[in-house]
């Protein structure tokens, strides 16, 4: 009987989601679950299929309004791009809010409505799509909302317990916290990490997360090797780069798992943040602030830059 893959074993106890928006790559690697933000869209963008999704994008922005603005094409173009890989993955569909919108909570919840309404125009399963929001005060503000009118949300950018405790009060669907960016923060400040603060950040989440009894989904993002994700086995749910997923296929040795959410001891404390003690958190801790600015900051680039390609005559006609 052959060995199974790393990757296999890995899917017993967690679902796989592709961090990627290349379709082909997805439909290659069949992923429960597939994510897209701004870079990933750009990427599609530029790629050969990128006038045909921009012309679909045009059509479903003018189906919604007539006159549409940067920021409406912008919409239709991951309303367009998210409804092609739900035709793909059998699970869920995160799909970005724009980052510019991170600090307003009334302008995010607006614009995930939109996102749901383009989706609905292209007759999606909505509920297969989770709105995913940069997770600063306001954007756990938006999702709580979002959750009571019944729209699922991925709450990303998750670099402190705070943050995590923040959205399970909020009734977040799913977390996104970021590992390979914790692990590069205290790298390159000469730092030692031969315990990885990545790994270790997810562990501690995921552990009061669960041992609160909470639903949130914990998925584990943003990774640089296999022994990170090795190391968070168990995990609910596991983003993965197409490098990283295809390099656990080939591996036939044998991992453990290392979270489980059934062996978590239920805790009688209840954790919660007033948005004084929330902010207060994050400004006591440098990585979180430096981490969430800046990738904030990030997604704001590539969402302006997609703007603008698509904003030119010759996409817009």
């Amino acid at each position: 009987m052959a060995t199974a893959s790393k990757r296999q074993q890995l899917e017993q106890w967690t679902t796989l989601v592709a961090d990627t928006g290349d379709f082909d790559t997805i439909k290659a690697l069949k992923p429960m679950d597939a994510t897209t933000n701004p870079s990933l869209l750009l990427a599609v963008a530029k790629s050969e299929a990128g006038l045909a999704l921009f012309k679909q994008a045009n059509q479903l922005a003018k189906q919604y309004s007539p006159t549409p603005d940067a920021s409406l094409l912008c919409d239709a173009f991951t309303a367009i791009v998210g409804s092609e890989l739900l035709k793909i993955v059998p699970g869920l569909v995160s799909t970005e809010v724009d980052a510019q919108l991170s600090f307003n909570t009334k302008a995010t919840v607006e614009r995930a409505r939109r996102l749901i309404a383009l989706y609905r125009l292209r007759g999606a399963d909505t509920h297969r799509i989770l709105i995913k929001i940069a997770a600063t005060w306001e954007g756990i503000q938006a999702a709580k909302v979002l959750e009571a009118e019944g729209t699922r949300t991925n709450l990303t950018l998750i670099f402190h317990p705070a943050q995590a405790i923040a959205a399970a009060q909020a009734q977040a669907t799913l977390i996104s916290p970021f590992v390979g960016r914790i692990y590069d923060w205290y790298k390159n400040r000469g730092e030692d990490v031969a315990s990885d603060p990545g790994v270790a950040a997810v562990k501690t989440i995921f552990h009061r997360l669960k041992s609160m009894g909470s639903d949130t989904i914990v998925m584990g993002a943003s990774f640089r090797s296999t022994a990170q994700i090795e190391a968070l086995a168990g995990c609910d749910r596991l983003t993965i780069s197409p490098a990283l997923l295809e390099e656990l296929a080939r591996d036939k040795g044998s991992i453990k798992r290392q979270l489980s959410a059934e062996l978590e001891p239920q805790e009688k404390t209840v954790f919660s943040y007033s948005e004084a003690e929330f902010r207060f958190a994050l400004n006591q801790c440098a990585m979180s602030t430096d981490l969430l600015s800046d990738g904030i900051r990030r997604f704001v680039s590539d969402q302006q830059t997609l703007e603008t390609l698509l904003s030119e005559p010759a996409v817009a006609a």
